[in-house]
């Protein structure tokens, strides 16, 4: 916390986002400001609410110190990766709500969704950006809507792979030395994502459509990428491993192919060997690389998925209820922190076994911690004393008045627009 303590000038939010953080790694069901606030002695859960909504402090630099922290702690050859993910949510108030396809439900729901960059290395994977995306019709387009959620003046439209590529570019600029971006098909599909990281030198790549063509051979002949794949010789492909798995290696057959003049740029496909499914990277490189180089970088992919599940799971990045656009920037930021933190304790914690080769490793020996045993430790290791009965039946009195109040206020809306019609 003394990493981003000097971003709070006033002592009363600094403590009270020390005490939001500790919530987001202790055991509590849901973190959210009124389970948070009891977890941590608070009689209301006011001061975690201002916190989220109106105490003075800047998001952004936050921010840049969890961005910062994580590639002190886990930089080293690393993969910035590009993902997005929703939020279920009930109602239209929520900044950037609306029906739209959400990979969390695997169907379109009303949601809002989250575009993430995580930085991924041998030592560990995190967050450290994000991006609320704003439907283009059914909220830029709104200023009565925008207002309402508190959406910046100065916040435009932009797609997807444009919050990406913002996000690659401000890690960048900050000093990230990563030399890949990967991401999925809704990024390998943009060209401007592309252009960009090739001006900058970044290498990728970047997960596209079978449908997608490319030129190949002297004579550019254009061809459809799946359609390529049926024509490649059983020589061409090549097993190789994509990655540890919760299961042991990934492995998968792997081919290339040249595609236009450029040496350095490629088509990477991909080949289940059990199922042979197929998924096609467009690839890209400022000088030459191996095979083996390409297929880390894409296995990297997945670990965003990883950080997710993470997030979501141990700190409770989804588990907010606010419908405000700087609070759901404020709380999305503290749990990225959180994950973080148990990130680099997971690396501090690990055998050091590159510098000592020699370290036995016996069947009997436990796995390294990870990052639910971490949280799980820590939850208990700093969890309150136990609350007195006065305290926990003040909450329940406090919780039940709300939720008479908020039912008053449902039956009141209910029973005016009965009335009107």
């Amino acid at each position: 916390m003394a990493r981003i303590a000097g971003r709070f000038r006033r002592v009363e939010p600094r403590a009270t986002a020390r005490a939001f953080v500790l919530g987001l790694l202790s055991g509590v069901e849901r973190k959210n400001c009124w389970q948070l606030a009891e977890q941590a002695g608070h009689s209301r859960p006011g001061a975690m609410q201002r916190l989220l909504r109106s105490a003075r402090w800047d998001v952004d630099e936050v921010r840049d110190e969890v961005r910062s922290y994580v590639l002190d702690h886990l930089g080293g050859n690393g993969v910035l990766i590009v993902d997005e993910t929703g939020f279920l949510k009930k109602g239209l108030r929520s900044a950037g709500v609306q029906r739209q396809y959400t990979g969390t439900a695997g169907r379109i729901e009303n949601a809002q969704v989250g575009v993430f960059l995580a930085y991924a290395s041998s030592r560990g994977r995190a967050l450290i950006d994000r991006r609320l995306y704003l439907p283009e019709h059914t909220w830029c387009r709104d200023p009565e809507r925008r207002s309402g959620s508190g959406v910046p003046e100065q916040v435009e439209f932009a797609t997807k792979p444009r919050l990406a590529l913002q996000m690659i570019e401000a890690a960048l600029d900050a000093g990230c030395s990563s030399s890949w971006v990967t991401g999925d098909e809704v990024y390998g599909q943009d060209p401007q994502l592309r252009f960009v990281l090739e001006a900058r030198g970044i290498g990728y790549v970047l997960a596209v459509a079978c449908t997608t063509k490319v030129r190949i051979n002297e004579n550019r002949t254009v061809v459809q990428v799946d359609a390529l794949a049926a024509l490649l010789p059983p020589d061409t492909w090549h097993r190789q491993s994509a990655g540890a798995g919760a299961k042991g290696p990934r492995y998968y057959d792997w081919a290339w192919v040249q595609t236009g003049a450029d040496k350095n740029r490629c088509l990477l496909i991909r080949r289940n060997p059990v199922t042979d499914e197929l998924a096609f990277y467009l690839c890209w490189s400022p000088g030459e690389v191996a095979l083996s180089a390409l297929v880390r970088v894409a296995g990297a992919r997945w670990c965003i998925e990883e950080c997710f599940q993470a997030a979501k799971g141990q700190v409770g990045l989804d588990h907010y209820q606010v419908r405000h656009w700087t609070a759901w920037h404020r709380h999305i930021t503290l749990a990225m922190f959180a994950l973080a933190f148990l990130a680099a304790v997971a690396v501090s914690a690990a055998p050091n076994r590159s510098a000592d080769p020699d370290l036995p490793v016996r069947s009997c020996d436990p796995i390294d911690l990870t990052i639910p045993e971490i949280r799980h430790l820590i939850g208990r290791l700093f969890r309150p004393s136990t609350t007195p009965p006065h305290r926990l039946l003040a909450w329940s009195i406090w919780r039940r008045l709300h939720q008479a109040q908020a039912r008053r206020a449902h039956y009141r809306q209910r029973l005016t627009s009965h009335s009107d019609t």
